[in-house]
């Protein structure tokens, strides 16, 4: 399918062929008839990816200060690729969409196939949205209508905020596509409205939706027209819906304020505000948050929970429905915005007229419908036909089940450089794969992550999706006779390793070559890891470890929290560094406790380790630290010597006869030679790099540790 990308690193936009997607629990797959492009939003996001280096960075003082921390912790070359392969990553556009539902997700039962919706959804002939973020059109509602839905939703949202009263004196600042849905609405709610822009094409529309104007062009005084325009009170309240740099919108909102006046911004502006613009008046400002309450809240958009209607009247799924409503009587008139249509071949020409200064308002783009079958979930990225390699040939065949920033960014290059051949990379939305795919030289890119595990040509899947799937894709791999590469944790919960381990056993049985399996315990891999190892396999008796990492905070409703879906950092992170001591103590672990400080997200413990030859470690898993500290520090005591590393730069020795210290130039934390030791036992040059009874322990020990044994 046809899909709209744009490159953050030079602004380019692009048609590219991209799968269609599938379509998870709760979500909707939708065949798309018209989308609307969001000049401001857009305009936006074209400006930045074209702007330079420096510019970018102005943008962006925060990423900056984050990009100084990880130079001064991780080195500068390790930080460089980082930025870069994150502005690499292609940019999906669009989020006013409609078209005709294809299929239902389970739980999705409000939707039926057929039906007609608007969504969120991208700029694509085929989009999966999930259910609270799609609303069923009226009949009497036009698709080319209805695609004015989510930009009109935002304006609600802007007006729910303000909360007008019939009679109040309302001002609009910036009359593009969501000012003049504002105006709109506004003057629906009984409000007398004021409009202010530069453009007299915008201002007329105003005017011929029932506001009164302000030509900022001409040099007209907003603030002396809106004080003669509220009899001399000063205006109820000021929506800004204008997009600019510029702090002036809001210093004219305050000035034509009354006292206790209402400031929502809806827009983008400069926020350089005068305390004694808003002290003296005691005016109230709020930033209002896209279409409305359950925006940016996971558990509403992806796992579909709703507000109670009788304490959440208005949802950002019930603004839609309300916009649609006032389409449907006639209160809210788009067509007079509609300004030029593109069908999806020509939405470069779209682009042009969006990042130019020729004039514009609603820009809509058609799509003429695609057959939906089970081919179009998979591109063939080979521009001729190939030889691929089979099981038992020299070279390792690997897919690839995600392709998410540390996929593409880290496992991908590495397997890559290893030697493998790359044969397929399998992304939900389709987006993510085909960047890595062609980026990488696969032959191919899917949203059928089944296609991976039943194809003869894949020799090994490496798995990198959310944690939640890692049990039941390494089982599918497992079943289906196919090495397999986890990105840590191998699983969940007690009960799903004990599924593994039967049926590792069973298909050992049964099979001459078993597959093998590898969890990415990349640091045990590390250069001077192996140096240490090397150095503590001379010592006899037991040793004490510490373990520091600086984990540093993530906010508590992102998913690797969610017990179901991330099953906590214990066993998403930590599992790295309880494996690590495994590894260098050599023998199993006797007894584990955990001491957490209190917090909403037990993300801050010290786990204590003994093992069996008496040896003892702490791994103190804080994230309450600086990120401007190094992130993580090993020191190792024994016999009268002690041995530190420092963030896998520097290692030194104190009391070590013969070894004093083992600086890299860069950091190394051993992803390289993890992937490159799988895929040389794959090639049956080396052994299984990590004993699976080894990883069985460690994985057992991080679940029980987390506190979610089962």
């Amino acid at each position: 399918m046809k899909q709209i990308l744009q490159s953050l690193k030079t602004g380019m936009t692009k048609i590219a062929v991209v799968p269609v997607p599938g379509v998870g629990r709760g979500q909707l797959l939708i065949s798309t008839s018209h989308t609307l492009v969001s000049a401001g939003t857009e305009r936006m996001l074209i400006e930045f990816g074209k702007a330079g280096w420096i510019d970018k960075a102005r943008q962006q003082p925060d990423k900056v200060r984050m990009v100084l921390d990880k130079i001064a912790t991780d080195g500068l070359m390790p930080t460089v690729e980082a930025v870069f392969n994150k502005l690499d990553q292609p940019l999906p556009f669009g989020y006013c969409n409609v078209g005709k539902v294809v299929k239902v997700g389970a739980g999705a039962t409000a939707f039926a196939v057929d039906d007609r919706v608007i969504s969120n959804g991208k700029h694509a002939e085929v989009v999966s949205v999930p259910f609270n973020l799609c609303a069923k059109v009226p009949d009497s509602v036009s698709d080319e209508e209805a695609a004015f839905t989510v930009l009109g939703a935002i304006a609600l949202q802007g007006i729910r905020l303000v909360q007008p009263t019939l009679g109040e004196t309302v001002v609009v600042t910036g009359l593009g596509l969501v000012g003049l849905m504002t105006v709109q609405l506004l003057r629906a709610n009984g409000c007398r409205v004021l409009g202010l822009d530069f453009d007299p094409t915008k201002l007329a529309l105003a005017k011929f939706f029932g506001a009164e104007v302000v030509d900022l062009a001409a040099g007209q005084d907003p603030v002396s027209i809106a004080s003669s325009y509220s009899r001399g009170r000063g205006v109820d309240a000021v929506i800004v819906t204008a997009s600019t740099k510029s702090s002036e919108p809001m210093h004219q909102a305050a000035l034509m304020c009354r006292k206790r006046g209402r400031i929502v911004l809806v827009g983008v502006t400069g926020l350089e505000l005068s305390r004694d613009d808003f002290f003296k008046k005691e005016l109230t400002f709020q930033v209002s948050a896209s279409y409305g309450p359950g925006r940016y809240d996971p558990n509403y958009e992806e796992k579909g929970q709703d507000y109670p209607v009788g304490f959440v009247r208005w949802t950002e799924q019930r603004n839609f429905e309300a916009v649609l409503d006032m389409m449907a009587d006639g209160r809210l008139n788009v067509k007079p915005l509609i300004t030029h249509r593109f069908s999806i071949d020509e939405a470069e020409k779209a682009y042009e007229l969006v990042g130019g200064a020729g004039p514009s308002l609603g820009i809509l783009l058609t799509y003429p419908g695609l057959e939906i079958n089970t081919s179009s979930r998979t591109v063939n990225l080979k521009t001729s036909k190939v030889s691929r390699p089979v099981m038992g040939s020299d070279n390792a065949t690997v897919s690839f089940v995600g392709s998410g920033n540390y996929a593409t960014a880290v496992l991908i290059p590495a397997f890559k450089e290893a030697g493998a051949h790359l044969r397929s990379v399998a992304s939900s939305a389709g987006v993510s794969g085909v960047h890595a795919g062609r980026k990488y030289g696969f032959d191919e890119t899917t949203t059928d992550t089944n296609r991976l595990f039943a194809d003869e040509a894949t020799q090994a899947v490496v798995i990198t999706t959310q944690h939640d799937s890692h049990a039941r894709f390494v089982l599918q791999a497992l079943r289906g006779g196919k090495h397999v590469f986890v990105e840590k944790p191998l699983c969940l919960t007690l009960p799903e390793l004990a599924e593994i381990e039967a049926t590792y056993a069973e298909t050992s049985k049964h099979s001459s070559g078993s597959p093998m399996v590898m969890v990415g315990f990349n640091r045990r891999f590390a250069p001077q890891i192996q140096k240490v190892k090397q150095l503590l396999n001379g010592v006899t008796g037991p040793k004490a470890f510490v373990m520091t990492v600086n984990a540093g905070a993530i906010p508590a409703d992102h998913w690797t929290h969610d017990p179901v879906a991330g099953g906590g950092r214990i066993i998403g992170e930590a599992c790295h560094f309880i494996d690590l001591l495994r590894f260098l103590a050599g023998v199993p672990l006797a007894s584990w406790h955990k001491l957490s400080m209190d917090s909403p997200t037990h993300d801050t413990v010290s786990l204590q380790l003994g093992f069996a030859d008496g040896s003892v470690a702490t791994v103190h898993y804080f994230a309450n630290g600086s990120k401007a500290f190094p992130k993580e520090r090993l020191e190792v005591f024994a016999t009268g010597r002690v041995l530190q590393l420092d963030n896998y730069r520097k290692l030194t020795g104190y009391g070590w006869p013969g070894f004093n210290k083992m600086n890299l130039w860069r950091q190394d934390k051993g992803q390289k030679a993890c992937a490159n030791a799988f895929v040389q036992a794959i090639e049956g040059r080396a052994p299984v790099p990590i004993p699976f009874d080894e990883i069985l322990e460690v994985s057992r020990v991080s679940i029980e540790l987390a506190g979610t044994a089962q």
